[in-house]
């Protein structure tokens, strides 16, 4: 069952960015671009984001690929952001995310059986749940009235349980992201984000 979903989300995710990259396109020759019209973008004081999560191989036990669901919260603190001759805004994003690691792992090693052979074998295998608290400062750029594309950068709290020790870890490691939205409602977006230590779609609701 574990396994099902996660090649389900695998996939789910995978279409996602493949679909995104057509979709990124469009403004250019859809619809008229908004980049270079300062403040032409939806007005909201608060974004919510839930959403599927595909994780990566991180800091301690979080081997392999990883899947579980979060929520982003982001609050706009800069409306014309960082350029002001162009379309953009600056937002402080926070979150909650669970991603469960299956914590499957290979090291090379060399074993003899009448000749040398060295492979890629099992070194160890348990699984672990992260929860991960990432705090980034969110810069968006809006391309046009439907698209807009954001980077992500700031420190991300995690804390897991080392299934060998059964004791609670912390690690503190680094949060960069990369996505994108499209506005199909005035105040509603699919977003999909990649980067470390994450991946994520979801549906953005501007408040």
């Amino acid at each position: 069952m574990v396994k099902t979903m996660r090649h389900g989300l695998i996939r789910l995710i995978t279409l996602a960015s493949l679909s995104s990259v057509g979709f990124l396109a469009l403004p250019c020759s859809a619809e008229p671009m908004t980049i270079k019209q300062p403040g032409n973008h939806p007005n909201y004081g608060f974004e919510l984001e839930p959403h599927l999560l595909l994780g990566t191989g991180r800091l301690g036990p979080g081997y392999g690929g990883g899947f579980g669901l979060g929520a982003r919260g982001s609050i706009p603190i800069v409306d014309n952001g960082f350029i002001e001759t162009i379309n953009n805004s600056v937002a402080i994003s926070f979150g909650v995310d669970w991603i469960h690691y299956n914590g499957y792992d290979y090291r090379y090693g060399c074993k003899y059986n009448g000749k040398d052979l060295c492979v890629y074998r099992p070194y160890y295998d348990y699984s672990t749940n992260y929860v991960s608290i990432p705090v980034t400062l969110q810069w968006n750029f809006f391309l046009s009235k439907h698209w807009s594309v954001m980077g992500e950068l700031g420190p991300d709290l995690a804390f897991y349980s080392d299934p060998v020790f059964n004791e609670l870890n912390l690690d503190v490691d680094l949060a960069i992201f990369a996505g994108g939205r499209w506005h199909f409602a005035e105040s509603t977006a699919l977003t999909l984000r990649v980067g470390y230590p994450s991946s994520s779609i979801g549906f953005s609701f501007l408040l």
